[in-house]
């Protein structure tokens, strides 16, 4: 990769994310997150769990990821400057309004507790003495937004399945709006994810063309926990650019949640 095309490719990538993401993408301390994904799981979606009771935030946090939790990943905290209110996001289509909002962390029904956390990738390391193979290797790590939320009684089992309804209305796009900055949601790809007691996963493209975008939304229940997962990668832009879900991750917090 030429250094041209890498910075482009950094340039666009990076205000495709901060647009979606730095604003506003995960649950925090003190917010009440709910959240979804698509694919499979150990149940079909229709089963309701038995009755459970919410884990409180402080439950949340104990079984929330830690630094040492997922080798080759940082992990932190998230905070305030990471929530996404219900005011600040709007999307044009009302059946596209829960995967709308799983994105940004915006609550969705009535968690009793929620956590969150940023998980980056640390960057492979590369003896290349070429500086473009060395820069393309910084740009190519997964971030993601882990955001836990708990419900009572079938509450966890209803957010996931508002999610599916929502992302099957809307697979051909719509358009956030988060503090009045626009970003267009052009395709929505359903992919097959394990986890848990059920799980959702897409594939998620802004933009078109060269300066497309993708990103990975994962959901998953685990008893009366919704654990979310929203991530992207700087180094992949483009209509056919992919990159792998964070499978280590979701393994990781699926094991810390029993």
């Amino acid at each position: 990769m030429r250094a041209t095309a890498v910075r482009r490719t950094a340039l666009v990538a990076a205000a495709a994310s901060m647009t979606l993401l730095a604003t506003a993408c995960s649950g925090s301390d003190s917010d009440a997150k709910g959240d979804g994904g698509t694919s499979g799981g150990k149940d079909d979606a229709s089963s309701k769990p038995a009755a459970v009771k919410a884990l409180t935030s402080a439950e949340l946090e104990k079984a929330s990821l830690e630094q040492g939790d997922v080798a080759g990943y940082k992990v932190s905290k998230t905070g305030p400057e990471d929530i996404a209110q219900p005011g600040d996001v709007t999307v044009d289509k009302k059946e596209c309004e829960p995967i709308g909002f799983a994105f940004y962390g915006v609550k969705r029904g009535t968690p009793a507790g929620n956590a969150g956390r940023k998980v980056v990738q640390e960057p492979k390391k590369d003896e290349s003495a070429d500086p473009e193979d060395l820069l393309a290797g910084m740009l190519d790590i997964t971030s993601s937004l882990v955001t836990l939320a708990s419900y009572e009684g079938d509450g966890a089992a209803k957010s996931l399945a508002e999610l599916r309804d929502s992302a099957a209305k809307c697979t051909g796009g719509f358009t956030l709006s988060m503090k009045g900055s626009k970003q267009k949601v052009t395709k929505l790809t359903e992919e097959k994810v394990t986890g848990g007691d059920e799980a959702l996963a897409w594939r998620v493209q802004a933009g078109e063309g060269e300066e497309a975008t993708p990103f990975k939304l994962v959901s998953l229940r685990q008893g009366g926990t919704v654990a979310t997962f929203f991530s992207f990668n700087l180094g992949k832009t483009g209509a056919d650019a992919d990159f792998d879900q964070p499978t280590a991750v979701i393994d990781a917090q699926v094991k810390k949640l029993g």
